[in-house]
């Protein structure tokens, strides 16, 4: 976030007409009053949390993070379903029946004496009854073409997904939680530096009043002196209305109603960062969009092996158990075992297409994966960069704050004694808050340099490590 500082002494203008002084200061504190009100209220019932404290606050109460855990969990159990596949499955059917049943008996050699009788051959008999069959049939796969192992590997890598795409949610949580965190801290060092800024025009605005008084400027001079001073005042208005625009996103990433009172203050490390390389490499071997993709081509991977499976024959075992013989049909067995043997001779789903498109499933993730190396070590690239410059800018705003904190002292006196304008003054006095703000500015460049820097490099949750190396910067 950048901030535009205050109007240049050019774009100053008259009042077509003056108003009284104590007018004036009645309105601006009817105005400013409210804002100080709530922002002192809000203050006051907010939860001071240092950096590490709103981390963990963050990880406890995040709905994202939460969804991403629950989503681990399902795909851990999926694996688990997958661990069993080779064992028997054993089933229990139960059917009760009704039937009829037509038998014929030939009388062969009797034929002749049964038509003696008048009894036709074959014999005929015809019954109807009921019948309950419950029976238990095991199943167990013994050879299942590659189809088993292949979907346990999926399995795992939809785990290995998973849990890639939980950091990488923790990952972008902890990135936006500290750019709020810290830039609620700059926007509360630019209102400070506001208040400064307002307090020195009144001071100045009173000298102009009592030098008018004495004849020794214009009114021009004093009027220029109060439309700075007004100017000033709507900047400090601007900026608590920013600052609680921020207070309210933080609090609610944190899940805080009553507001949040960060405590860890911007911070720099003076010394350079560690190596580009260093960074690149800890993105090889930790992002979690890597290892994302990753578990996806090991996936594409398994859809082959499954596909190809399907090509081939699978053989199993059976055994089956009547409970209830009694009533069982004639052609039932009271139990039976077995191997069966099943394979596809012709099928219309085009099995050879699926083995092929499966493998370009496997090109693409593949494709991806590559892509995502050469974006990463860009973004790696990028965010080292600037860190860097960002800690050199601040370096050089140390001799510009005292250089317009002396300019300020200077045009004071000079005005003092006449030797300078009231411009002089307004514009030193503006320069001295915007150097300011451009040091607070670098500070927080800085910061969130390094938090994209360490979140492009899948170490955002080393945060509070670099933050105990710095230094903390005072307004």
């Amino acid at each position: 976030m950048t901030f535009e500082y205050g109007k240049s002494s050019r774009l100053l203008r008259l009042r077509a007409g003056e108003t009284s002084m104590a007018l004036r200061h009645w309105l601006l504190g009817l105005a400013v009053a409210p804002l100080w009100a709530s922002a002192h209220a809000q203050s006051f019932d907010a939860t001071p949390l240092d950096y590490r404290e709103a981390q963990a606050r963050l990880l406890q109460r995040s709905d994202a993070v939460a969804a991403a855990d629950a989503d681990v969990r399902s795909k851990e159990a999926q694996e688990d379903a997958t661990r069993t596949l080779r064992t028997p499955t054993v089933e229990f059917e139960a059917q009760h029946i009704r039937y009829e049943k037509t038998l014929f008996l030939p009388l062969g050699p009797l034929a002749d004496v049964a038509q003696d009788y008048a009894i036709n051959d074959p014999l005929r008999f015809r019954m109807e009854r009921g019948s309950t069959r419950p029976i238990v049939t095991a199943t167990m796969p013994i050879y299942s073409g590659g189809q088993i192992p292949a979907v346990q590997a999926a399995a795992a890598a939809q785990v290995s997904q998973s849990r890639a795409e939980r950091e990488t949610a923790v990952d972008d949580a902890l990135l936006q939680m500290s750019q709020l965190y810290f830039g609620q801290q700059l926007l509360a060092q630019v209102r400070d530096i506001r208040l400064d800024v307002l307090s020195g025009l009144d001071r100045h605005v009173s000298d102009a009043i009592r030098l008018e008084r004495a004849g020794f400027i214009s009114r021009a001079q004093r009027l220029q002196a109060e439309v700075a001073r007004d100017d000033a005042a709507r900047e400090l208005e601007k900026a608590r209305a920013d600052l609680a625009g921020a207070d309210a996103a933080l609090s609610g990433v944190l899940r805080a109603p009553s507001g949040v009172e960060p405590t860890t203050p911007i911070f720099m490390i003076r010394r350079p960062l560690d190596s580009l390389e260093s960074y690149l490499a800890s993105a090889r071997r930790t992002h979690p969009q890597l290892e994302r993709l990753r578990a996806m081509e090991e996936q594409a991977e398994a859809a082959v092996d499954v596909q190809r499976a399907r090509l081939r024959p699978t053989v199993y075992g059976f055994a089956q158990y009547n409970l209830d013989r009694r009533e069982a049909l004639l052609a039932d067995p009271d139990w039976s075992v077995g191997v069966g043997l099943r394979y596809t001779l012709l099928s219309g789903e085009g099995r050879s297409d699926r083995v092929r498109s499966a493998r370009e499933t496997v090109a693409r993730a593949q494709a991806g994966l590559r892509e995502a190396h050469t974006q990463i070590e860009i973004g790696v690239a990028r965010a080292w960069n600037d860190a860097e410059a960002a800690r050199r800018r601040f370096m050089l705003t140390n001799s510009a704050i005292a250089s317009s904190q002396e300019n300020l002292r200077v045009q004071t006196v000079g005005y003092q004694q006449q030797q300078t304008t009231s411009l002089d003054v307004i514009d030193a006095q503006l320069g001295v808050g915007r150097s300011r703000v451009e040091r607070a500015q670098a500070a927080h460049d800085f910061v969130i340099a390094l938090a994209r820097l360490l979140h492009v490099s899948g170490e955002i949750d080393r945060m509070p490590d670099y933050i105990d190396q710095g230094e903390r910067i005072a307004q």
